[in-house]
Formats: C-alpha cells, sequence, structure tokens
C-alpha cells in the first residue's frame, strides 16, 4: 500500500512520490541490518528468565565450591548459589540480600558438603534429536540428499523429541547442545541451540534457547531489537565428496557458486536501504529478497555463526581463502585490526579472496594442530577449533588426529572446544572429552571452559549460559568430585533452575578428598613436540627395548598374576616413602619383586637400567577384544583393512575354500599399526581379534566371524619373537536384528545345525568342540532375547552332548535383564562397549548407572557373580582401556577393588575367551606416579616374559 507525497523543491515544478504505508518498519529493517547480533539493551539486568516456570521453587545451595568460568577459567570461590525464577541471584555471599529470599519466600536447600558446582555442560556440536537414538531408519534426519548446498534447510524441522538420549546426556551434565545438520553437503543447513531438559508443551520449538526473531513471521519482527545469533553447517573435503561422487574442486566451486549468488542479492539490498534510508522511493519496489539465500545473505553480514566440518591441512586453506585470505606477511594493518568499514578495502588491497564472512569454528580440526598460523588468516576473530580428545584414524582424513592438538592449539591462541558429534561420542560423557585433554596437557581452566564458557561464547550464547554470573540462566551441575577427575558424575543439574532428577533415585555421594583436586597431569612436553615435528605422525614403536636387567624402584602399588592362577593379586602396598617398593627384571622375566628388604640384591646389580616410578605402580598388562585391531590400520579406508569374510547364510563361499568355513584372524594380522601402538603404550599389551565381518558403512554383520587370535600390541612383524599368543582363541558368531543373514530365527537354526550335526559344513570340527566344551563359544548378542534364546541352545547341545558348553555373550547391552538366569546358565558376559549407548532398538533397553540408576551394567552381573570383561568396538579407543576399568571400579560405590577392577581387562577375559596364558609369561605395565587408575600416572614400560625384554618409553 503506498501514499502520496507532495515535494517542493525551490525552483523546481512540483512532484509527487509514493511512499510505502510501512516506510517506516522498511527503514527500521535496514537500521537493522547494519546492528551486530546479541542480547538487547538491559538484557543483563532482567528479573526473570524468558523460560521460567511459573511455580518453580527457588533453590540455595549452600557450601559449594564453585568454577564460575570468570577470569579466563581460573576464578573458583567457596559458597552459595541462589537460583529463582530461572536465573541466578547469587553467587557467593551477599548474606543479606540471602536473607531476605529466604525470609520472603519458599526456598529449597542443598548442603553440597564442599562439592564442586559449575556451570551446565555445553555441546557445541550434536546430532541429538536429528540423528536419534535408537537409530530406527524412519527418523534419521540428520542429512539431506537434494543438493550439495542448502543453507534453507533447518534441524529444527527434523529434530526427533523422542530421542531416548536426551535425559542420558542431561546425566552427564549437558544442560545445552548445538543441533546442527549432518555433513553430506557442503552445506547441510542451519543449526539450534536447544536445553535438554524436557518442556510441557513437548515439542522441538519449546526447546529452542533464543531462536532467531525472523524464524517463522517477518511481520511481527521488532527491528529496533539487535537480531540474535543464527548458527550455520558447512562442511569440506571427505564427506561431502564422497556423498556426492564430486572431487574437492567441486565442492569448493559450489561453496564459491551459492556464495557469489548472496553477494549480488546482498548487494541489492544494500543499495535498496541505501535509497530507502534517504527516502528516494520512487521505483524502488519491494526489499530484494529470496528464501532459500535469506540465512546466507545474514552469513555475509556477520550473523551467523558458521560451523566447518573440516579435518585436513589442505581443506582448512580452501575454506580459509573463501572467507576473506588475509596475508599478514605483506601487511602490516590486518583485518582484525581494521574498523569495519576499512574491511572492504582490506580484502581486496590483499587479494587473496572472497566473500568476507567469519567463521565461528572449525569442526574435527584433525590437522588444526598442524597449521594454527593459517586460522589466524581467516576473516575476523580466530576461528574456535571443536576436538574430540582421542577418537582418531577412524578414516583418512583423521589420520594424523593427536591427543595433544588440544594443548598445542590453545598453545597457539587459538580457542579449543571439546565436542561430542553424538551419537558419534556419547554426549553424556562430553566432560570425559575435556578430561582427556587435560590429561594430554590442556591447562585445567581451559579443559573445563572447553565444554562450558568457550562453546557458549562460540555460538554467541556466552551472555545467557556458560558462566555462574548474577542473572545468568540457572543451568548448573553439582558434581560427586572435581569435575577433572576421571568417573566425575553428576549428583544433580539445574536447567532455568529446575532439578533434573527425582530424589528418589539416590545419587551418587561425594567422592573422597583426593578426587575433589585438580589431577596432577604427567609431563607429554616431549611427545607434544614430536607431534608437530613429525608432522603429525611421531614414531610409537618403543624408545628402547632392554633384554639385560631392569629395576624399578620407587613404587607404592605392584599388583601381579598369582602363579598357576586366573587372578590378580596385590603383591606390594605402601604409601610411606621410606617402604616403597622395588621390582627386578632380566631378560623380561621378574627375579625379585616386593619391598626393597626382600630385594636385597638390587642394589648389586651396578650394570643395570634404573627406572624410578617416582610413586608410581605395576600392575598386569591388558587385553583388549571387540575392535578389528590388528585387521585394519584405518576403519574407512578398505585398503588398509583384511577386509570382511563371506557370510554363509548371506553369499556364496568361494568354492576354493571348500567346507573349511572358519577364517583365522591371525591370518591377516597387520602389526605395528597406529592404533596397536598406541594401546601398547597404554598398558594394552595383547590384542584377540575375530574376523572381520562387520561393514562400517551400512552397520550390518555376517552370522559368521571365525576363529580369533592373540597377538601382541608391542611386536613389530608376526615373527618377532612373542608376536603371536595364541593362534586360535574362539569361535565368533554374531545373532540379531544387525545380521544381514536373514531372520533371528533363521541365524539361531543355522547355529543349532553347526553346534549339533558335526558335519555341517566344517571339516575342522571347530563347532564341535564347541559342542563338546573344549572350545569358547563367543555370540554377539545385544537383545536380551537373543540372548534368552541362546541360553536354551546351550541347554539342547549340553544335553545332547553331556558336557558342559562355554559361551560368552559379546556387547550384551540388555545382560542385565537376565543377570539371574545368565548366572545359573554359567554365561560369561564381555559389556563393550562398557559404558553403553542405547544405540540400535536392540539395544534400547540398557541399565545407565548413576546418577540415573544405582547400578551399571558391570556392578549389577557382579553382584549377580557372572564373570564379567570388558571390550571395546572401534580400534581407536583401545588405549583407553585402562580409563574404561578405573571408572567401571568407581561405579561400583567401592565393591570392586583395583585387582578385580584389572581383572575386567585381563584375568576374565582370558577366562571367557578361552585365552591361554601363562602366568609366569604374562606382562607386566609400570606407570610413572599415578598408577593406571586415574589422569595422573603415565605409563612408562612394559615388562614382557614372552618377548624377552622391557620396553621402556
Amino acid at each position: 500500500m503506498l501514499r502520496t507525497q507532495i515535494c517542493i523543491t525551490r525552483g523546481a515544478p512540483r512532484s509527487a512520490v509514493k511512499i510505502p504505508r510501512d516506510a517506516a518498519s522498511i527503514k527500521a529493517h535496514c537500521e537493522n541490518l547494519k546492528l551486530s547480533p546479541g542480547p538487547p539493551l538491559g538484557f543483563r539486568s532482567r528479573t526473570s528468565s524468558d523460560r521460567f516456570v511459573p511455580g518453580t521453587r527457588a533453590t540455595l545451595i549452600r557450601n559449594a565450591t564453585i568454577w564460575t568460568g570468570n577470569e579466563d577459567g581460573k576464578a573458583t570461590l567457596k559458597g552459595n548459589i541462589l537460583i529463582d525464577k530461572g536465573l541466578i541471584k547469587i553467587v557467593g555471599g551477599d548474606n543479606d540480600l540471602l536473607a531476605k529470599h529466604l525470609d520472603n519466600s519458599s526456598v529449597d536447600i542443598i548442603d553440597a558438603g564442599s562439592a564442586w558446582i559449575t556451570p551446565g555442560i555445553v555441546d557445541l556440536h550434536s546430532h541429538l534429536g536429528v540423528f536419534p537414538v535408537p537409530m530406527l531408519y524412519g527418523a534419521i534426519d540428520g542429512s539431506s540428499q537434494n543438493g550439495i548446498t542448502q543453507p534453507w534447510l533447518r534441524a529444527l524441522d527434523g529434530l526427533n523429541t523422542h530421542d531416548d538420549t536426551y535425559k542420558l546426556a542431561l546425566a552427564g551434565g549437558v544442560t545445552s547442545a548445538l543441533i546442527l545438520p549432518g555433513s553430506s553437503n557442503d552445506i547441510g543447513g542451519q543449526g539450534f541451540t536447544i536445553k535438554l531438559r524436557p518442556t510441557k508443551e513437548r515439542t522441538p520449538s519449546s526447546m529452542l534457547l533464543e531462536p532467531p526473531f525472523t524464524l517463522n513471521d517477518t511481520d511481527k519482527v521488532d527491528w529496533s531489537l539487535p537480531p540474535r545469533w543464527r548458527q550455520m553447517k558447512h562442511a569440506c573435503g571427505e564427506n561431502p565428496r564422497i556423498a556426492y561422487g564430486n572431487s574437492r574442486m567441486d565442492n569448493v566451486w559450489e561453496l564459491r557458486a551459492i556464495y557469489d549468488r548472496a553477494r549480488q542479492i546482498k548487494e541489492k539490498q544494500d543499495s535498496y536501504c541505501v535509497r530507502a534510508l534517504e527516502d528516494e522511493w520512487d521505483g524502488l519496489g519491494a526489499f530484494p529478497e529470496d528464501l532459500q539465500l535469506e540465512a546466507l545473505i545474514d552469513v555475509l553480514r556477520g550473523h551467523v555463526k558458521i560451523h566447518v566440518h573440516c579435518y585436513e591441512a589442505g581443506d582448512l586453506d580452501g575454506v580459509v581463502r573463501l572467507t576473506c585470505f588475509v596475508d599478514t606477511s605483506k601487511y602490516t594493518c590486518t583485518a582484525m585490526r581494521l574498523k569495519s568499514s576499512q574491511l572492504n578495502w582490506a580484502c581486496s588491497a590483499q587479494l587473496m579472496n572472497e566473500f568476507k564472512f567469519p567463521i565461528a569454528a572449525f569442526h574435527h580440526a584433525n590437522e588444526a594442530y598442524l597449521v594454527p598460523d593459517l586460522l589466524k588468516k581467516a576473516f575476523g576473530r580466530t576461528p574456535a577449533t571443536a576436538l574430540f580428545a582421542t577418537y582418531a584414524r577412524y578414516k583418512r582424513e583423521a589420520y594424523r588426529g593427536s591427543e595433544y592438538a588440544p594443548r598445542i592449539l590453545a598453545d597457539n591462541g587459538i580457542p579449543v572446544v571439546m565436542k561430542s558429534d553424538h551419537p558419534v561420542i556419547n554426549s553424556r560423557y562430553l566432560i570425559y572429552e575435556a578430561q582427556q585433554a587435560h590429561y594430554y596437557g590442556l591447562s585445567d581452566n581451559l579443559a573445563l571452559a572447553s565444554v562450558t564458557s568457550t562453546p557458549a561464547r562460540i555460538m554467541g550464547m556466552d551472555h545467557r549460559i556458560g558462566y555462574i554470573r548474577t542473572s545468568f540462566d540457572a543451568d548448573l551441575v553439582l558434581w560427586d568430585s572435581h569435575p577433572l577427575a576421571l568417573g566425575a558424575t553428576p549428583r544433580q543439574v539445574f536447567i532455568d533452575g529446575i532439578a533434573q532428577f527425582d530424589e528418589t533415585f539416590a545419587p551418587p555421594a561425594v567422592k573422597p578428598e583426593v578426587f575433589q583436586k585438580t589431577p596432577q597431569t604427567p609431563d607429554f612436553d616431549k611427545e607434544t613436540e614430536e607431534a608437530v615435528t613429525f608432522d603429525g605422525l611421531p614414531p610409537l614403536e618403543p624408545d628402547k627395548s632392554v633384554s639385560g636387567p631392569v629395576i624399578f624402584t620407587n613404587i607404592t602399588s605392584l599388583i601381579t598374576r598369582a602363579p598357576s592362577e586366573e587372578m590378580n593379586v596385590v603383591l606390594f602396598e605402601s604409601n610411606s616413602f621410606e617402604k616403597r617398593g622395588v621390582l627386578i627384571s632380566r631378560a623380561g622375566k621378574v627375579t625379585c619383586a616386593g619391598s626393597r628388604d626382600s630385594c636385597p640384591q638390587f642394589l648389586r646389580d651396578t650394570d643395570a637400567v634404573i627406572v624410578d616410578l617416582k610413586g608410581g605402580a605395576i600392575t598386569p598388562g591388558l587385553i583388549s577384544i571387540g575392535s578389528n585391531l590388528g585387521l585394519e590400520e584405518i576403519q574407512g579406508e578398505v585398503s588398509t583393512t583384511d577386509g570382511p569374510v563371506a557370510d554363509p547364510l548371506h553369499k556364496d563361499i568361494p568354492s576354493i575354500l571348500g567346507d573349511r568355513l572358519l577364517i583365522r584372524a591371525v591370518d591377516g594380522l597387520q602389526f605395528a599399526t597406529r592404533n596397536a601402538y598406541l594401546g601398547y603404550r597404554a598398558g594394552v599389551t595383547v590384542g584377540v581379534v575375530s574376523p572381520i565381518t562387520y561393514d562400517v558403512f551400512t552397520g550390518s554383520r555376517g552370522i559368521l566371524s571365525g576363529l580369533s587370535g592373540a597377538f601382541s600390541l608391542g611386536s613389530a612383524h608376526k615373527l618377532e619373537k612373542g608376536a603371536l599368543v595364541q593362534n586360535a582363541v574362539a569361535v565368533h558368531v554374531a545373532i540379531g536384528h544387525s545380521v544381514a543373514s536373514g531372520s533371528v530365527s533363521t541365524q539361531i537354526t543355522a547355529l543349532r545345525h553347526l553346534l549339533l550335526d558335526p558335519h555341517t559344513g566344517n571339516t575342522e570340527n571347530w563347532f564341535k568342540e564347541v559342542a563338546d566344551g573344549q572350545r569358547t563359544l563367543v555370540v554377539h548378542a545385544e537383545s536380551a532375547d537373543v540372548m534368552a534364546t541362546l541360553v536354551q541352545l546351550k541347554e539342547e547341545v549340553e544335553e545332547s552332548t553331556g558336557a558342559t558348553m562355554r559361551l560368552t555373550f559379546f556387547g550384551a547391552s540388555e545382560a542385565h535383564l537376565l543377570a539371574a538366569e545368565l548366572a545359573e546358565a554359567g554365561v560369561g558376559i564381555i559389556i563393550a562397549p562398557s559404558r553403553p549407548l542405547p544405540k540400535t532398538w536392540e539395544r534400547r533397553r540398557i541399565l545407565p548407572g548413576p546418577p540415573i540408576t544405582k547400578d551399571s551394567a558391570i556392578s549389577s552381573l557382579l553382584a549377580h557373580n557372572i564373570t564379567v570383561g570388558i571390550g571395546v568396538e572401534e580400534a581407536w579407543s583401545v588405549r583407553n582401556t585402562r580409563f574404561d576399568i578405573a571408572w567401571a571400579a568407581l561405579e561400583s560405590s567401592g565393591k570392586m577393588s583395583k585387582a578385580q577392577a584389572l581383572a575386567l581387562a585381563s584375568t576374565n577375559l582370558e577366562k571367557l575367551l578361552g585365552l591361554e596364558i601363562d602366568p609366569e609369561s604374562s606382562d607386566l605395565v609400570a606407570t610413572e606416579k599415578g598408577d593406571s587408575f586415574d589422569f595422573e600416572g603415565k605409563i612408562v614400560g612394559v615388562i614382557s616374559p614372552r618377548k624377552g625384554v622391557v620396553d621402556l618409553f
């Protein structure tokens, strides 16, 4: 609708100009385009949260140790926190204001008992709800296949509120998450920040934290308010290249092309606004818009936080050039130092390209630590890096990933965020990513900030979350220990001032004082330097292998294998400096161990290598089972793996195999892989692997895997002494919905024939050995229903043969539901992963453990006297086995000793698999300072009788 205005100019004829009725709104819109996103004036003085739920009582948390996030994460104080109206009202003291609140309102009071409180955990990269758990085909909405660049798509439109992991993430202290589309597209769409508490409305929209004002209706936008930050997902490199069959050159061109389209519209809008603000309405027409590109135009205005999935240096360089590469070696003034009015001149003068938009963060960024100066050349503020701690080598782009990357980047002034990429990493344990980053060298203040204040700032929400400050959202986590201590578990989580866990579940008690202090992490200076020096591929084999005498001194704890017994025993333990122990070995064999008095000869071995453990420990070497360790170097690269075996129920068996259906894993072993050496350096000395049936791309398995073999993780090749530990260990099969070989009932029928008919398909009679109780059958099964059927099949076989069948379930997410029956049947369990996620339908009935349930799956099974071991699913995680067993012990509420915890990944696995290792030849692991149960010990050597050496790192 237009109105006519008569304009009179001196000396000129009268002219009529039609002014739009909404001229004021158009001008306000144009002025709004110049504003930077952020909270409105007065936001910090608000008295109630926009997310406050009426009826929520105020809560006073007394006597807390408060990590505020202030002062670059270094500010910690003792005192109280009062939360009311969804906000933090008081931090620390202010007794007068506190008394006023206590007098005038009903307040729930919690005595923290000096326990730690932090801001709620913030996940900068999650697919919670768009790749929902359990992952059912009809509910996956993470990526579109309808175009390689689609900035108009919105993760909100695919957000599933029935995802089982919302509550699980809350149990890890996660209160906010940025939900991003997947990485199959150059531009996958827009992301949205949500809070994880369930709402009365039960809708995705009700979970949003500060959605854009223009989300649904631009007619009702108050243009006087500054815009809110928007989020968008980009990707480069391998994922979009594979998804669309393009080259990297194609993909970067697609980005340039769509950004150029957006730039042309932005320039038209800018020209339009110049005229509108000068009241030049004649012939102006409508505001230039394109619904599909409006979000990308906002990117060019600096109103959108861009999150780029990008791994390698070459791809990082391509994206940086796309933004506006500032060559600081040629120009003294950079874009970061210039006023906004000068930026256009800067980019064209320095002529290094191209569209002048900032990057909020590079995600994954596995090689960013090798090129930190490159990131500083990006347009505007230096991008953050959103990283995994130890998850690497799962594809080519991740091959050079380093656990020291967070420290290296932080040392170079690059903001560091630890993220989950949920469900790739279970977001419930995002704090564990920060703990590992700290263990490998990231300072404690930055490690905690990496999952709280830093991601809040990177997503533009640091005016309300990520810190404990007055007037900030009341999103808090009350921990049972220092949040960087291994196994730290929330006692309670608050979102918008609302407690997220019922008091009917007893939360874990505050742990002893030793867990309340910041872990004193080891010295990894040498390893950190080598990571860069060797371009991400530092040597990992032992630094020295000693066949002569080696003396370990200053030992506070010594746990070893009992002679001729399948158990670990505490041989020596002393906290007294004067009474610390020694261990003497020659040719890798222990000749004496215990107190100094019991080994007087250590004083006379003048030619021995002396290793001071500085109050450390010696424990049995660990065993790993479950991954393709030793059969692959890079999981996602077929050319680096042994390859899958033929499945007799799904594929034709090559005729050359005849009736020999069981393949031996040892025939395809690869030694000296990076994951094997990293596991060895982390105290895992033996790997047990079965032939590959799992398809990483489809998630399906074959029914018949084959014969597992055991090998030394520290050996360079198969012919080396001690490299092969056992050629044939157990027979491995898989039964379940994820098996490609027909129905579950068909799979069970096939297994029944193999066990009860000795002439079925296998001339080597491996299944006859299983039926006769001479060899273990390991069945990968998750569902309680499948396991129950297999227990019945076991009884059927035993009735037929008269022998006791040795049956072990691997995976076994729902085994706790059958604990009593499994115990009666004599079935063993290998839990993998040790902290399960209900990723598939067959895993949905997990026992989550504290703070949701009192018992964990492991503690519940052990309580029924079931032999329990732990396994892993992927080779990269082998190195974390020692932390997994320690975590299991911590979740047992003191019911599990260190020796029993070690058994979960040593002697129990030997029993469960039929792995025959002479206790006299089993490995021992030496840890400097702490032990293998915390984030303070560093493994410095392996004592290996089988190899005849002591390997030192």
